[in-house]
């Protein structure tokens, strides 16, 4: 059976694919997404391929707030690594995900091979950040959000400029949907890092 394309009335585009394809190990999805480097992919769980847009101007210029002001953080804090939306990782339920910022403890970072490391990581991030796009459903997101940490994230932020609000996830937490916040702290996973809002709503 061939690959199907599923059209939806926004993205991700999702490509469902055939069974053989569904059985890429994780290398091999690697190698594939080398491959076509000028489509940004992440893969669910079940094996079905999602095809993502190009970021928007509006869109763009948040993610590259966030990443600047979290960078900052990261470099003056030492005890782990920053991603941005470009890195996979192989979350233990299969997935690879590509969340727009993601924080790594140093020492699980160093644990891994450096085979490991060059490919998708194979692990779920400790704090991962996803920005609603105009192009974005939101429902999908929030499974998205779910999912990181039911896989091992700590702390997630599903940033919504469109309605100016924050949905909060943790672990050991409720969801908690915030409304037009002034600031977001990450203490105490993150200590000393607080994000002002106003700086990405622009």
């Amino acid at each position: 059976m061939g690959a199907q394309v599923i059209a939806t009335e926004s993205w991700p585009l999702i490509l469902r694919l055939g069974p053989v394809l569904q059985k890429m190990s994780g290398q091999e999805f690697f190698e594939f997404c080398q491959l076509n480097r000028d489509l940004r992919m992440e893969r669910t769980s079940g094996g079905d391929l999602l095809i993502m847009p190009p970021a928007g101007g509006q869109t763009g210029r948040v993610n590259f707030t966030l990443s600047r002001l979290f960078g900052d953080w990261v470099d003056r804090d030492g005890t782990g690594l920053g991603f941005d939306s470009s890195t996979g990782f192989t979350l233990p339920n299969g997935a690879i995900r590509s969340p727009d910022v993601a924080w790594v403890r140093r020492s699980r970072w160093e644990s891994l091979s450096q085979s490991d490391q060059e490919g998708f990581p194979p692990l779920a991030p400790d704090f991962v950040v996803e920005i609603r796009s105009p192009s974005d459903a939101l429902d999908a997101l929030k499974a998205k959000m779910e999912e990181y940490v039911a896989n091992g994230t700590e702390l997630g932020w599903l940033i919504d400029p469109l309605e100016r609000k924050v949905h909060v996830y943790g672990r050991r937490a409720e969801v908690r949907s915030l409304d037009n916040p002034s600031t977001l702290s990450g203490d105490p996973l993150l200590p000393g890092f607080t994000l002002e809002l106003e700086r990405l709503w622009g």
